[in-house]
C-alpha cells in the first residue's frame, strides 16, 4: 500500500515538473509575453507567501509589515546594480567611474543578510506582543519603511523618492544577459526564449529552493517548536522551549525570503518604485497564506497562485460589468469587489483554507 502511494506521488511530482517546464513555452507560443510576465509575478508572490508562512503559519505571529522586507531587497539591488548612486554622489562616482554594477549573485546574498537583520530588529521589540497588538506594530513598521523610501530623496537623494530607481541591471547567467533573448540551435532546429521566459525559469529555481527549505524547516525541531508556540505559547514555555529566540528566528528566516524575492522583483522589473510596497500588498500576502491554508505549504502555494492570477482573470469580467453599470463603477473597483466576494465565498465554504494542513492525530490513527 505504501509503495503504491509513493509511486503515485512520484508520478504526480513528475507531471507537475513537466507542466512547470512547459508552461512558459505554451504561453509564449500565444504571441504575447504578458501572460508569462503575470506567471513570473505570481511565482514571486508564491515565494513571499512561503516566507510569510513561517511567521504566520508556523509560529502563529500575525505580521502585516512583511512587504517591508521585500522593499529592502528590491532597493538594495536597485542601488548596487544601477547608476543611481554614481549620478547623485560624486565620491561614489570617483570610486566607480563606470557605475556600481555589482553581480546579482552577490547582492542576493547581501539582501538575504540585510533583510534577515531587519527582521530581527523588528522581532526584538515585539516579542511580548500578541494578536491585534502585534499586527498593529508590524503594520506600522511596514508603513515606516515605505514612507522612508518615499521621502529619502532630500536632502540626500538616496532612493529618488516617488520617481523610484530605473535602469537596474538584469541578471547575467553564464555570461548571458537575461534582458536579451536567447536562441538555442540544434542542427536545423532552433528556438528563441524571450526574456520573461528566462526569468520564469530563474524565479522557478528560487521558488523550488524556497519550498525545500520551508518544508525542511517545518519538519525540523525548530519548526515543531514554532507550531507549539502557535498552539499555546504558555504551554510551550512550560515545556522548556525558548520562545524568545524561536520568535526571533521566525522573523529573521521569514524576512530573508522576502529580501531575496525583492532582489528578483527589482531585476525582473528593471527598476523599483514605492507604490509597489503599499499596505495592501502586505494584506494580500497574508490573505494568500490564510486562504490557502495556514502552515501547509501546498495550500500556501495554491492560495498565492490564485490571488496573484485572479485579478488578471477578473479583468475580463470587469469590463462588461463596467458597461452594464453605465460607467458608474470603474473597472479597477469592480475587480477589487469581485476579488473580495470570491474570498468571502471561499472562506465561508472552506474556513480552514482551500488546502488545509492535515488535522492533528490523523497520521497517528492511520
Amino acid at each position: 500500500m505504501s509503495q503504491s502511494k509513493n509511486s503515485s506521488k512520484l508520478v504526480a511530482f513528475a507531471l507537475a515538473a513537466v507542466g512547470l517546464l512547459v508552461l512558459p513555452l505554451l504561453l509564449q507560443a500565444t504571441g504575447s509575453n504578458s501572460w508569462v510576465r503575470i506567471v513570473d509575478v505570481a511565482l514571486l508572490y508564491v515565494m513571499l507567501a512561503l516566507g510569510l508562512n513561517i511567521v504566520v503559519g508556523y509560529a502563529g505571529l500575525l505580521d502585516l509589515g512583511f512587504i517591508a522586507f521585500f522593499a529592502v531587497g528590491a532597493y538594495l539591488y536597485s542601488l548596487l546594480a544601477s547608476s543611481h548612486l554614481t549620478e547623485n554622489f560624486p565620491a561614489v562616482a570617483a570610486m566607480f567611474p563606470n557605475g556600481i554594477h555589482i553581480s546579482f549573485w552577490i547582492v542576493i546574498f547581501l539582501a538575504a543578510i540585510l533583510a534577515g537583520m531587519t527582521g530581527l530588529l523588528l522581532g526584538y521589540p515585539v516579542l511580548k506582543l500578541r494578536g491585534d497588538y502585534l499586527a498593529i506594530v508590524t503594520l506600522g513598521f511596514g508603513e515606516i519603511v515605505r514612507i522612508f523610501m518615499l521621502n529619502l530623496d532630500r536632502p540626500i537623494n538616496l532612493t529618488n523618492g516617488p520617481k523610484g530607481i530605473a535602469g537596474v541591471d538584469a541578471v547575467k547567467v553564464l555570461g548571458h544577459d537575461m534582458a536579451q533573448r536567447l536562441t538555442v540551435s540544434l542542427g536545423d532546429w532552433s528556438y528563441t526564449f524571450e526574456s520573461v521566459t528566462l526569468y520564469y525559469y530563474l524565479i522557478l529555481c528560487f521558488v523550488v529552493l524556497t519550498v525545500i527549505v520551508a518544508y525542511r524547516m517545518g519538519n525540523s525541531r525548530i519548526g515543531r517548536a514554532w507550531m507549539a508556540i502557535r498552539e499555546d505559547e504558555i504551554a510551550a514555555k512550560a515545556m522548556g522551549i525558548n520562545t524568545r529566540n524561536l520568535k526571533l528566528a521566525a522573523f529573521g528566516s521569514s524576512a530573508t525570503f522576502g529580501g531575496i524575492a525583492g532582489v528578483l522583483f527589482a531585476s525582473l522589473m528593471r527598476g523599483v518604485y514605492p507604490e509597489s510596497f503599499v499596505l495592501m500588498e502586505s494584506v494580500m500576502i497574508v490573505a494568500m497564506v490564510v486562504l490557502g491554508g495556514l502552515g501547509h505549504i501546498p495550500g500556501v502555494i495554491l492560495g498565492a497562485l490564485l490571488l496573484a492570477g485572479l485579478p488578471e482573470l477578473l479583468r475580463h469580467l470587469a469590463g462588461p460589468l463596467h458597461h452594464a453599470t453605465d460607467g458608474r463603477l470603474a473597472p479597477e473597483i469592480l475587480r477589487q469587489l469581485l476579488i473580495a466576494l470570491a474570498m468571502i465565498v471561499v472562506m465561508l465554504l472552506r474556513p480552514r483554507g482551500l488546502w488545509p494542513a492535515p488535522e492533528h492525530g490523523k497520521s497517528l490513527s492511520k
